[in-house]
């Protein structure tokens, strides 16, 4: 009789480990990610919607069993563009186990650019800035840098502009954000670009825009590109449409046309400045829902799935805010699907292998992304829309710059 009650309690006891066991295993693991960034305060009309995108889409993973049982947790916070509290957020995440970092402005990427080599950590930033990349193997931009998009939006201007030489002014934001760009397109311009930078403003806060306007345009300025955010932009585009400045046609004599870089365009800045915006020219590598196709489907699907309301749903912010969520969760993904163990280490390897036969097609971007030990930007196509009967319309097929391999 003993033996039988020994027996019995050993069986029991291995069906409850048994038990243990397969809960556990049912219930997946738990791969930490983290993300600082402004939902509030300067560059929030930016850094709210994409936050919404981040978390949108790993609810969408998690929900959908994108990653089998296991889940991913990415913890978010407000940083409102404060290099010192971004510091702070990712050091907390770090004590979290995070295996990946959601980066935003381009002041704390490269603040902690040296952070991210010692934690050995892939960082996917919000800031597209070609700095960003020089000296690290940790940073992997999402898409083609500031520098990369300014300067095919200088080739445009050049290719469609009618006469000798294309006068241009830069309108840039007064930080490394906005003056990265700028030396690249000066490169551009010394390798045989044909255009004259007739002046770099960096703006204040100015709620005129006027005498600018007309300095600039009495220097012979025809076309004003802008590296900055959208709201100066739309300030500046109000104050050039009241005084009759704006281009009715690209590169119309005595006139202003002008044309932006990715922060500076989308459907939030036409929701700023209404029919003033019409005739802007912006280049940019995600998806717009002005432009309907599979991938703004998905977008919007998602946006409605979550309850987001038209503005998120519809901004290109939002769709970044996905795409960088789509490529970490691939890269799980894959280390998952090769048996690996999930870590900052696994992971970092996943994205150099991301090319070739191996890269990886999100829905919302121009093109494919794509990294390796010496590519460290993404997508490398760039679509360059107008604002026509006030939405955004793609003019041509999507480019990449010519005069950014000769200067590299």
């Amino acid at each position: 009789m003993k033996d039988k009650r020994c027996l019995s309690l050993t069986v029991l006891m291995l069906v409850m480990v048994f038990a243990f066991t397969a809960s556990a295993t049912a219930g997946g693991k738990v791969y930490k990610l983290g993300l600082s960034l402004a939902i509030t305060g300067p560059t929030s009309d930016a850094g709210n919607p994409y936050s919404k995108g981040v978390e949108d889409y790993f609810k969408f993973v998690n929900e959908t069993k994108v990653l089998g049982d296991d889940t991913i947790d990415c913890i978010i916070r407000d940083d409102q563009y404060k290099t010192d509290v971004t510091k702070r957020n990712f050091e907390e995440y770090l004590d979290e186990g995070i295996v990946m970092y959601l980066n935003y402005s381009t002041g704390s990427t490269l603040g902690l650019k040296r952070d991210f080599e010692d934690e050995k950590i892939a960082v996917l930033p919000a800031s597209y800035h070609a700095g960003n990349v020089d000296d690290s193997n940790y940073i992997f931009l999402p898409v083609a840098s500031y520098s990369e998009q300014l300067v095919a939006l200088s080739e445009y201007v050049v290719q469609n502009h009618k006469g000798d030489k294309a006068k241009v002014a830069m309108f840039i934001h007064p930080s490394a954000f906005g003056r990265g760009p700028v030396e690249d397109a000066q490169k551009a311009v010394a390798a045989g670009l044909n255009m004259e930078i007739v002046e770099v403003v960096e703006h204040g806060k100015d709620l005129d825009n006027s005498a600018m306007l007309k300095r600039l345009l009495s220097k012979g300025v025809q076309y004003v590109l802008c590296h900055t955010v959208q709201s100066p932009v739309a300030t500046m585009l109000k104050d050039s449409a009241r005084l009759d400045m704006t281009a009715k046609t690209y590169g119309e004599e005595g006139k202003l046309t002008f044309l932006g870089v990715h922060y500076t365009g989308g459907n939030d800045l036409i929701a700023l400045t209404g029919d003033d915006a019409e005739g802007y020219f912006w280049t940019c590598s995600f998806n717009l829902t002005s432009e309907p196709g599979q991938g703004t489907d998905e977008q919007l699907a998602l946006a409605k799935r979550y309850a987001r309301d038209d503005k998120a749903a519809n901004s290109h912010n939002y769709a970044a805010g996905i795409m960088v969520a789509q490529v970490a969760t691939e890269a799980i993904k894959r280390a998952k699907d090769k048996g690996l163990e999930i870590n900052k280490e696994t992971l970092y390897n996943e994205l150099n292998l991301m090319n070739g036969a191996n890269e990886y097609a999100p829905y919302t971007t121009m093109g494919p992304v794509s990294y390796s030990a010496t590519d460290r930007a993404g997508v490398d196509m760039l679509q360059i829309y107008s604002v026509q009967g006030g939405i955004f319309k793609k003019i041509g097929e999507p480019i990449q710059s010519e005069y950014m391999k000769k200067i590299k």
